[in-house]
């Protein structure tokens, strides 16, 4: 006679150890230490492969305060580059990476993050894993990562980054978020390069795609000639990361939750909470993290509502985004989508800020759309009906 284990009990379980679910444990267990909180990590590490960044001004001073023990660097400044300018910006830009977030999320739960847990069905209140294993919570919150929509309209953001060790010092001292110098292939191409040390470098390779197809060779091979061009020599690849995040073109968010799971919270990217242009989650989690500590009860049905209208307020508050994204990758010809970025990059400081904090005043759309515009204008014309973008993905 085989014998099923006995089902675990707990407060919260958090399927998948990404960001967002990360970020709702740490907070959890800082505000509400008596919750016995598990967290399930199909991977042997918490948080994958990843580096997470962010601007000062994209949180507020509550939020930067307890994210402060994950950050592994800070810069002052940063600077962009496109073939027709390059400048330095002053904003501080902060990193995190998924070593430092399983290290301390190890600390803090201890024996209840269960790392190679591969989970076979998700319900309202209960967990069950591939090898027989259930966990009985009040909270269920579901993590795993974007899930797919006919609701939803999408571009894409595909990467591969390496952390590179170099045979001498590389000078910088501030990251690249955009190189755009390079040949524009698979749409809007730009590298990334964040400085570790004096000899060790993040080279990410970027496109802003219309299919979610990533080649990791091209892009190796990429980094491989960028870092070459740079007179860079590298002495050993140490680590590597890639992914494919979202880019919102348009959609109905209502429809989209309507698909979902009913009582079930789902977060991070499978709740639509990023920046619409940029992919950038950390600012969001950080919200939603605070947010749903901060519930009087935490069950699923609460955190349900809470992340759904969380969700649901962001999205319509957001629709400039969209937009300009429809401008991107519809009005424009993948290989001038780079000028967008160009124009924009030559605007105030303060705006760039808000616009990477999602927080643009009504002078500052203005602002972006005046003047003479780098797509042709009867096709941005065409951009300005989100409705538009589902329909012809029916079509």
């Amino acid at each position: 006679m085989v014998f099923a284990p006995p089902t675990q009990r707990a407060d919260v379980v958090l399927v998948g150890g990404g960001l967002a679910n990360g970020l709702i444990a740490l907070r959890l267990k800082r505000l509400r230490p008596h919750l016995r909180v598990i967290l399930l990590e199909q991977g042997p590490t918490i948080g994958g492969e990843h580096t997470w960044c962010h601007f000062a001004t994209d949180v507020d001073t509550v939020e930067a305060d307890w994210l402060r023990p994950l950050i592994v660097h800070r810069w002052s400044g940063y600077e962009v580059r496109f073939p027709g300018h390059s400048r330095q910006l002053p904003t501080d830009y902060l990193a995190i990476t998924s070593e430092r977030l399983h290290r301390l999320l190890s600390a803090v739960l201890g024996d209840d993050a269960w790392l190679d847990a591969t989970v076979s069905q998700v319900d309202p209140h209960q967990v069950t894993l591939a090898d027989g294993r259930t966990i009985a919570a009040g909270a269920v919150i579901d993590g795993r990562g974007p899930r797919k929509s006919r609701s939803l309209a999408l571009g894409y953001q595909k990467f591969v980054g390496q952390g590179v060790r170099l045979t001498a010092p590389h000078g910088l001292t501030r990251p690249i978020i955009m190189d755009a110098t390079v040949s524009q292939e698979d749409g809007y191409r730009f590298v990334y390069v964040l400085p570790l040390d004096g000899m060790r470098l993040l080279i990410e390779d970027t496109r802003y795609s219309d299919g979610p197809d990533l080649d990791r060779p091209a892009l190796r091979a990429a980094i491989a000639d960028y870092a070459e061009a740079q007179g860079w020599t590298i002495a050993e690849v140490e680590r590597e990361e890639g992914g494919v995040l979202p880019i919102a073109l348009g959609g109905d968010i209502d429809a989209y939750w309507r698909e979902a799971q009913p009582h079930i919270a789902a977060v991070g990217l499978r709740a639509a909470l990023f920046q619409p242009t940029t992919g950038y989650s950390l600012p969001d989690a950080a919200r939603l993290a605070e947010a749903v500590a901060a519930l009087p009860q935490i069950t699923s049905a609460s955190v349900r509502a809470c992340v759904e209208a969380q969700s649901k307020t962001v999205w319509r508050r957001r629709g400039f985004f969209r937009l300009l994204n429809r401008m991107l990758f519809r009005a424009c010809a993948p290989g001038n989508r780079y000028k967008v970025l160009e124009r924009f990059y030559r605007l105030s400081p303060g705006l760039i800020q808000r616009f990477y904090a999602a927080r643009l005043t009504r002078w500052d759309k203005a602002r972006i759309l005046i003047g003479k515009p780098p797509v042709p204008i009867s096709a941005a014309v065409r951009c300005l009906g989100e409705n538009s973008v589902l329909r012809r993905q029916d079509a």
